[in-house]
C-alpha cells in the first residue's frame, strides 16, 4: 500500500476512541435490557422489632418469603432454608440477670448479653475490706461501652449492632445432670439465679443473628457457645472480655502494669504486656490466629481464660488481642490508661469453650485440663521464688497460718545455712588476724596513684599474706551472697502467691504480702540487724567501712520503708536476724578471736 493510501485512514488515536466508545455503548445497552433484574428487598428486614413476641425466650416462628407464618417450612431444598435470613427477634426492655454460687456472683445485662459484674466471693477488695472484689473494671467498661463476654465478629459495625441489642433470655435449671427448662415468664427486670443451671440470650434484627449459651455448675469454670449468622449464613463468632480485668485496688504496682494478655501456643506460655499490644484502629481488631491452646486475661492474682472444651485437640482456639484507651484521674487531671483487650473463638459454626474466671490458686489451675498452673509465674526470679514457695505450701499443710509458715521455713533455712555462717565466721576472725598486717602492706603503697605499677605488687603482697594464712578473701560475705537471693525469690513468691493475698499473721499484720502498714517491722528488723553486726567480728580495720557496715542494717530499714516489700518478707528477716544473734552468740563463745599478727610479720625489707 503506498504512502498516500495509509494517510486515508483514521489515525490510530481516533480509532481507539471510537473502539472505546463502542465498547461502552454496549455495556450500557445490555445493563439496561437484558442484565438480570435486582430480586425485591425483603420484608423481614424492614420489619420492626416490636413485632416480636413479648415472653422473653420464645422464638418466632419462621416467615415466608410472602409474609405469611407455617409451622412446616415447604418441601424446599435444605441449603435455601439454611441461608434464609432470620425472622427479628428481640426483647421489649433491658434486664439483669444475676446467677450466683458459693464461688461467684454474676450480673448479666441482657443489653448486648454481656457481663456487667463478676464478683469472686471468696476475695475481697483491698480498699474497702467489707466489700467483695469485682473484676470487671465498671469505670472503663461504661466509658468505652464494652464490656466481658462482648461477641467479637469480623466487622466493627457488626460488633456494634451484635452488642447494644436487647437479647431475649431463657433458662434452664440442671437437675440429676438433665436440663429442665424453667418457665420464664416471670422474668422481671432484675432476676437472681442459683447455679447449677444455664442461661441462653438470643437476637435477631433479620440481617444478623447472634446466640449466647452459658452453663454454670458449682466451679470457676463456665461453659459456653456462641454462633452467628449474616443473613442466614453462618459467620465466625467469637466472646471478648472488654473494658479491663482484675483487681483494680492493688496498690503495687499499679494496677494496669499488672494486667497482661496470655495465650498458650504449642504448650508454651506466652504473655503480651499492654506496651506490645497495637492500638485498635479504625477497622477494629487485628484479625484472628488460629493454633492456641488456651488464651484470656491475667492479673497479678487473677485470671479470665478462655479453654477448647474437654476432649478437643489443642490449638483449636482462635484468638487475637489488642488495647484501646480510657481516662482517669490523675492529681485532677485526665490522664489516658490503657486497656488490653482479648477476643476469643474456635474454628466451628458454633464456637464451643470454656471460661475459667477464678483466682490463680496453684491447686485449682493444677487440676484443669489442660493444667494452668504454668500462670503461676514468678518471672526471672522463677528459679528460686517457685522452690521456696512450694516448700511454704508444704509447710502450711501441717501449720495453718502462713505467717507461721514463713517463721519455719526460716528457722530450717538458717539451719541448713549454718554451716555457711561457721565458715563465714572463720575467714572473718582470720582476716581480723591479719588486719594490722595487711593495713602496713596498704600504708606502704598509699603513696601511689592507683593506676601507678606498684599498685600491682601491692597486690600480690596482700594475695600472699592470704595464701599463706588460708584465707579466701570473699568467704566472709558468702553467707550474705546467698542470703540476697533467698530474699529476692520469696519477695516475689510472697508477692505473687494469691495464698499470701490477705493471709494474716498476728496482732496488726493482717496482708502477708503487703507492706507493714506501721512500719514496725522494719524498725525491729533494723534494730536486730544491726545488734548482729555489732556481735560479729569485723573483716576491716578502716574506721569508714566499720562504720558503713554499722549503718547497713539502717539501710535496710529505709529500703522496707521506701519500697513496699512484703511484710512476710520482713518476717522471714527478722526471724533470720534472731536466730543469727543466737548464732553469733554461740560462735563467739565457742570460737573466740586469737590475738591480732604483729604488722612486722611477713613484713618484706
Amino acid at each position: 500500500m503506498s504512502e498516500p493510501q495509509k494517510n486515508k485512514g483514521l489515525r490510530p488515536e481516533l480509532r481507539i476512541l471510537v473502539a472505546s466508545l463502542l465498547s461502552m455503548f454496549v455495556i450500557i445497552a445490555w445493563a439496561k435490557f437484558f442484565a438480570p433484574k435486582a430480586p425485591p428487598p425483603s420484608s423481614q428486614t424492614n420489619k420492626p422489632a416490636a413485632t416480636a413476641p413479648a415472653n422473653p425466650g420464645q422464638t418466632p416462628p419462621a416467615e415466608s418469603p410472602t409474609g405469611s407464618s407455617s409451622a412446616n417450612p415447604p418441601a424446599t431444598s435444605m441449603t435455601a432454608a439454611a441461608t434464609a435470613p432470620a425472622a427479628a427477634k428481640s426483647d421489649k426492655q433491658e434486664r439483669t440477670i444475676v446467677v450466683e454460687n458459693g464461688l461467684y456472683r454474676v450480673e448479666f445485662s441482657n443489653r448486648g448479653g454481656v457481663v456487667k459484674s463478676w464478683q469472686l466471693k471468696k476475695y475481697k477488695d483491698d480498699a474497702k475490706p467489707q466489700r467483695i472484689l469485682d473484676l470487671v473494671h465498671a469505670d472503663a467498661s461504661q466509658e468505652l461501652n464494652a464490656w466481658p463476654l462482648s461477641v467479637s465478629l469480623s466487622d466493627a459495625n457488626l460488633d456494634q449492632t451484635a452488642n447494644s441489642g436487647l437479647y431475649r433470655v431463657s433458662t434452664a435449671a440442671l437437675r440429676g445432670g438433665t436440663s429442665q427448662t424453667e418457665d420464664n415468664s416471670d422474668i422481671g427486670t432484675t432476676t437472681t439465679l442459683t447455679a447449677p443451671l444455664s442461661v441462653d440470650f438470643s437476637w435477631s434484627d433479620g440481617h444478623l443473628e447472634v446466640t449466647k449459651h452459658f452453663k454454670f455448675d458449682d466451679s470457676y469454670v463456665v461453659d459456653t457457645e456462641v454462633s452467628a449468622k449474616l443473613d442466614g449464613k453462618p459467620i465466625t463468632a467469637g466472646l471478648a472480655w472488654l473494658g479491663g480485668f482484675g483487681d483494680t485496688t492493688v496498690t503495687n504496682p499499679i494496677p494496669v502494669e499488672t494486667v497482661n494478655t496470655v495465650y498458650s501456643e504449642a504448650g508454651k506460655l506466652n504473655s503480651l504486656p499492654h506496651k506490645k499490644l497495637d492500638d485498635a484502629g479504625k477497622w477494629g481488631p487485628p484479625i484472628w490466629q488460629g493454633g492456641k491452646d488456651w488464651a484470656g486475661m491475667e492479673d497479678r492474682y487473677f485470671v479470665a481464660v478462655f479453654l477448647a472444651p474437654l476432649g478437643a485437640p489443642p490449638g483449636t482456639i482462635e484468638t487475637r488481642y489488642w488495647k484501646t484507651w480510657h481516662t482517669i484521674k490523675v492529681d485532677n487531671a485526665d490522664k489516658p490508661e490503657p486497656v488490653p483487650q482479648v477476643a476469643v473463638a474456635t474454628s466451628a459454626q458454633r464456637a464451643a469453650m470454656r471460661i475459667f474466671v477464678g483466682p490463680k490458686d496453684y491447686d485449682d489451675l493444677k487440676k484443669m485440663n489442660p493444667p494452668l498452673q504454668v500462670l503461676v509465674n514468678f518471672g526471672w526470679m522463677e528459679i528460686i521464688a517457685d522452690p521456696l514457695f512450694h516448700a511454704l505450701k508444704w509447710l502450711h499443710n501441717y501449720i495453718p497460718n502462713w505467717g507461721w509458715s514463713i517463721v519455719v521455713l526460716t528457722l530450717i533455712a538458717n539451719m541448713l545455712l549454718f554451716p555457711l555462717r561457721i565458715s563465714s565466721y572463720k575467714t572473718t576472725m582470720k582476716m581480723q588476724r591479719v588486719g594490722p598486717e595487711i593495713k602496713a602492706i596498704q600504708e606502704k603503697y598509699k603513696k601511689y596513684k592507683i593506676n601507678d605499677p606498684r599498685k600491682a605488687e601491692m597486690n600480690q603482697e596482700v594475695m600472699a599474706v592470704y595464701q599463706r594464712e588460708g584465707i579466701n578473701p570473699v568467704g566472709g560475705c558468702f553467707q550474705m551472697l546467698v542470703q540476697m537471693p533467698i530474699w529476692f525469690g520469696l519477695n516475689r513468691a510472697l508477692s505473687s502467691a494469691i495464698e499470701m493475698r490477705h493471709a494474716p499473721w498476728f496482732g496488726w499484720i493482717t496482708d502477708l504480702s503487703a507492706k507493714d502498714p506501721y512500719y514496725i517491722l522494719p524498725v525491729i528488723m533494723a534494730a536486730s540487724m544491726y545488734l548482729v553486726s555489732k556481735m560479729t567480728p569485723m573483716t576491716t580495720t578502716d574506721p569508714q567501712q566499720q562504720m558503713m557496715m554499722k549503718f547497713m542494717p539502717l539501710s535496710f530499714a529505709g529500703m522496707f520503708i521506701i519500697f513496699p516489700i512484703s511484710s512476710g518478707l520482713a518476717v522471714y528477716i527478722l526471724t533470720s536476724s534472731l536466730v543469727g544473734i543466737g548464732q553469733q552468740w554461740y560462735l563467739n563463745r565457742t570460737h573466740p578471736v586469737t590475738a591480732p599478727v604483729k604488722a612486722n610479720r611477713g613484713k618484706k625489707s
